[in-house]
């Protein structure tokens, strides 16, 4: 099957974009599991926080 050049450019074009814009998305998404893995890991569960000018708690 002949193609025109133009549509054969057009075509690889095309399809570079999409290969740029999965790539972002790749990285966007993984940026933002990241951010939340970090701040879920950061979050101490039942433990309550005390103001820092709080004097420590005598044991």
């Amino acid at each position: 099957m002949l193609m025109h050049p133009d549509v054969m450019l057009s075509l690889a074009n095309d399809h570079r974009r999409e290969l740029i814009a999965e790539a972002d998305r790749e990285r966007l998404l993984t940026s933002a599991r990241r951010a939340r893995k970090i701040k879920t890991n950061s979050e101490v569960r039942g433990q309550p926080t005390r103001p820092s000018s709080a004097p420590a708690p005598a044991r």
